[in-house]
């Protein structure tokens, strides 16, 4: 799995870091999404695809590596 993010689209909301704290964190000043792992492990896949399907602005996207 190759996971991208277009930080523009992020609202903020932390959906993505409460599903998969492994896989996304916030910035501190203002919330925004960070991404900390491209390429996650198989057993961390679930999480990814959930924070990509309840992101309320779309700004994750996921692809095949």
């Amino acid at each position: 799995m190759r996971v991208e993010v277009d930080v523009p689209k992020c609202v903020a909301s932390g959906q993505c870091v409460m599903l998969a704290p492994d896989v996304f964190d916030q910035r501190d000043e203002d919330g925004m999404v960070v991404l900390l792992d491209a390429a996650p492990p198989a057993e961390l896949h679930d999480a990814v695809r959930e924070s990509a399907t309840l992101c309320p602005a779309a700004a994750i996207r996921l692809g095949e590596s």
